[in-house]
């Protein structure tokens, strides 16, 4: 008899601080995206698997952002494929931090420094998980497949380029390792319209602009207040839906303690990001644009998007206004019925003894690029919230080992190990 779920589990607990150490060398290594090299960070990732016994190759489909591949099992079976990012965000200016952005330092609590939550702890526990199977001889019924990209932090497209040239097909359970905390599973996204509003109008001398000339940023601006009418489109959800819906508004609710915020779930979102006009303060500018970030719930109609940004134009007054839309991406979801999310539902609940609620969330991700190819997709990982992108990122050690934990439990409920 080989080993089994509870042995693996047990020695997750046992190997506790290679995890650590592990999560530690890899905050460690400096590769902000776009500042620094990526590869010393994917290197030390493909050592790491090889002194596991787990052979991976990287592809290069940009130079300077390659991918790494890593797979284990046999191609029968269930099929998994884990993902993460080993890229990390600008540290900013380092007098806001209280401690070295990269010292990776571990406290009796916490681990230390950028990329602990946003997702080097993350992709720690995934691989970490995958070593333990490899060295314990685990028999797999299924393979399970390792993505690590280096470019995601600055929406590069590595995860596109594996999902669109065949490196997930037939994938049965994909699981992100992107920070979501214990409380919850993310199971669906919204999708992204990049919305670009242009005005026109007739350049002059800027002496005379109140007599002569239209001004373009001027009737840019008379559109600007009204494209919040666009917050009031809701998205359109199947019968089934209805739990994973009223999980997304609790938690949106629980993280975000804004008013009303719970409809940013089912409904449009928008953030004018990017105003651009004129050329100098003495030409009355022919010409002004405004890039508008919406976010599109599961189901929303795209002609009603349409028809609400031509109405809130016309009702503005402004003349010489139009709109360009940008489809990038829809809605997206994970049936909450699934294996792969009732799987980790019950483990994440067996180990922290609380409720998860698997939801829905109001931005986006990688996970879309796995869904587009009818994989079922979930994001789960280690965070403290409040630090992500911002100074002093940290992360509780305790989330860190549990995860690893619930990735454990669940990779064996996936691949038949009792």
């Amino acid at each position: 008899m080989g080993i089994t779920k509870q042995q693996l589990h047990q020695m997750v607990l046992d190997n506790k601080a290679e995890l650590l150490d592990l999560c530690s060398k890899l905050i460690q290594i400096k590769n902000q995206s776009p500042i620094d090299d990526q590869l010393p960070a994917m290197k030390f990732v493909a050592d790491w698997l090889a002194a596991k016994g787990i052979g991976s190759e990287m592809l290069e489909p940009n130079p300077e952002y390659p991918v790494l591949l890593a797979k284990m099992g046999n191609g029968d079976g269930f099929r998994v494929v884990l993902n993460g990012h080993v890229d990390v965000v600008p540290v900013g200016d380092p007098n806001g931090w209280n401690f070295d952005p990269f010292c990776g330092t571990v406290t009796d609590t916490k681990i230390l420094g950028r990329g602990t939550s946003d997702m080097k702890c993350g992709l720690a526990t995934l691989m970490f998980t995958m070593g333990l199977l490899s060295t314990s001889g685990a028999e797999l019924g299924g393979d399970i497949r390792l993505h690590v990209v280096c470019d995601e932090e600055i929406a590069g497209g590595g995860t596109t380029w594996l999902c669109d040239n065949g490196y997930a097909d037939g994938a049965d359970a994909v699981i992100i390792g992107e920070p979501t905390g214990h409380d919850t599973i993310e199971i669906g996204q919204k999708g992204i319209l990049r919305l670009t509003l242009v005005a026109t109008g007739v350049p002059g001398h800027g002496s005379t602009g109140n007599y002569k000339g239209e001004n373009a940023i001027e009737k840019l601006a008379q559109v600007l207040p009204y494209v919040q009418r666009l917050t009031q489109v809701a998205g359109h959800y199947k019968p089934e839906q209805a739990t994973a819906l009223a999980n997304s508004k609790t938690i949106a609710e629980r993280c975000l303690h804004a008013p009303g915020v719970g409809n940013v779930i089912d409904h449009v979102s928008t953030n004018i990001g990017v105003i651009e006009g004129g050329t100098r303060a003495n030409i009355v500018p022919d010409r002004a644009t405004a890039l508008i970030d919406c976010r599109l719930p599961c189901g929303v109609d795209h002609d009603e998007i349409v028809a609400t940004v031509n109405a809130l134009i016309a009702e503005s007054g402004a003349k010489d206004v139009t709109a360009e839309f940008n489809w990038i991406s829809e809605g997206n979801y994970t049936d909450d019925t699934c294996l792969l999310v009732t799987s980790y539902k019950k483990n994440i609940e067996d180990v922290w003894n609380e409720e998860c609620l698997p939801a829905y969330q109001w931005a986006s991700s990688d996970a879309q690029h796995y869904r587009d190819l009818g994989c079922p997709t979930i994001q789960f990982g280690p965070a403290n919230n409040d630090g992500i992108h911002g100074y002093n990122e940290d992360v509780d050690i305790e989330d860190v080992v549990h995860a690893a934990e619930i990735h454990m439990l669940s990779l064996c409920d996936m691949l038949g190990i009792e």
